[in-house]
């Protein structure tokens, strides 16, 4: 008797789903030291199962599926932002967030406007295009980070090197941030129409810089202050969550923020990062933050893993067909030349010096959150550019930031840890 087997889209996922969950708890460890990142591995695999002859695997057309994809990123980003939130010991201060301040008001602006500026100098597009692109570009990702990232949460406050603390509070701020810009972008490309006006820029500058900034940080205190009293003091012990050790309630905190932000028309990226940073601050010391870390750690894994994934199969489904040399040429420029130039000056006379300044200048890495900028901005607009192209030169940037900053990180980092364990002088490092 002969057994035939058909093979389905369902079988495809199970197995996929099921080997990922595996590589997604045994491969950090495995990879630990090693000149080889978990975002890698799963990019790798992706790509090689997508050139598998296999009639069952799904079609990953992001302009058919634009809408898949601004929720998935969407999911996976907010979820790094509250573990990234949670995983910061420094509380928020002028001087002491001072790097981040930096990166933010001055180093994010700047590689917008210079990324903008390169992409209509080398592609010919119009503002409206290549501001998408720049601001797209722009956030350092939280999500693929995680070598460059701070650990866990601890009882210490100071126990935080500068690189590391600085890259990680830009992530979970500029990834919000960034949002004025491809709105910029959007009204950009809508005036081209009706032309532009001053309104229309006060409008932009009242409304999508100053007052919705405003109600995500506003949102993100509230949220967080309110479920910090929850979590640590409310006198009724079922409300006093922190005694319960139940890690998923750290995305009940995430989702809460950012769905009551978004609700009230404000930036729901924002108001996640300051609602986990507003929890961490009301019992700073309390290992319940480590369970809820570790429980948004484990589901950022697991989304990364997916995302990463598909990024691999998208690639090898020809992906990037639609990029042209000048389109890869302004992805190469943005990382060996605008985000480090920018990343180094704004740092000057700053608390990083010598080779951490290096550091933090040149790890800008791009990922999720370029994905989901995209995808919202081509939903809520027309673009003068195919969305093929943009498509091909966002993920080739992505695809380069994978790449480079995978394989750099870990000796890096590794590098930057036994100069400080040596106890000699910052400004000596390697």
């Amino acid at each position: 008797m002969v057994v035939v087997l058909a093979l389905t889209g369902i079988d495809v996922v199970y197995a996929c789903a099921g080997l990922g969950a595996l590589c997604a708890a045994v491969l950090p460890r495995a990879l630990a030291r090693r000149p080889l990142s978990l975002p890698i591995v799963f990019l790798a695999a992706g790509f090689l199962v997508f050139l598998l002859p296999l009639d069952a695997l799904p079609d990953l057309d992001p302009v058919r599926h634009r809408s898949a994809v601004e929720h998935l990123t969407e999911i996976c980003v907010v979820v790094a932002l509250m573990g990234a939130g949670l995983a910061i010991n420094r509380p928020p201060g002028l001087r002491a967030w001072s790097t981040t301040w930096r990166l933010l008001g001055l180093a994010m602006p700047l590689t917008i406007i210079l990324t903008a500026a390169a992409a209509a100098w080398l592609l010919g597009w119009p503002p409206a295009v290549a501001l998408l692109v720049a601001a797209a570009l722009a956030p350092t990702d939280p999500v693929l980070a995680a070598e460059v990232r701070v650990g866990e949460p601890t009882d210490e406050e100071d126990d935080e090197d500068e690189v590391r603390f600085a890259l990680t509070s830009e992530a979970g701020l500029n990834d919000g941030l960034a949002f004025p810009f491809v709105l910029a972008a959007v009204a950009l490309t809508a005036a081209s129409a009706t032309g532009w006006s001053t309104e229309g820029l006060w409008h932009w500058v009242w409304s999508d810089v100053l007052v919705r900034s405003t109600v995500g940080l506003l949102v993100g205190l509230a949220v967080g202050r309110l479920l910090g009293w929850m979590f640590f003091q409310a006198a009724w012990k079922a409300l006093r969550l922190a005694e319960h050790r139940e890690g998923f309630v750290a995305l009940a905190a995430t989702f809460t923020a950012y769905g009551l932000t978004e609700l009230v028309h404000g930036y729901g990226f924002v108001a996640v990062f300051v609602t986990a940073c507003t929890i961490r601050g009301a019992e700073r010391a309390h290992r319940y933050h480590r369970v809820m870390h570790a429980f948004t750690d484990q589901i950022e894994r697991l989304l990364t893993a997916v995302v990463l994934f598909l990024v691999g199969g998208f690639i090898a489904d020809g992906g990037l067909e639609a990029l042209t040399w000048p389109g890869a040429a302004l992805g190469l420029l943005l990382f060996v030349v605008i985000r480090p130039l920018v990343g180094w000056a704004v740092q000057i006379r700053g608390r990083a010096v010598g080779w951490e300044r290096a550091v933090i200048a040149v790890f800008g890495i791009r990922g999720i959150g370029s994905f989901f900028y995209l995808a919202y901005a081509l939903g809520a607009a027309e673009f003068a550019a195919p969305a093929e192209e943009l498509w091909a030169v966002v993920t080739f940037t992505v695809l380069l930031s994978v790449l480079l900053h995978g394989i750099t990180a870990t000796p890096v980092t590794a590098r930057l840890d036994s100069a400080e364990e040596a106890g000699g002088p910052r400004e000596d490092t390697p």
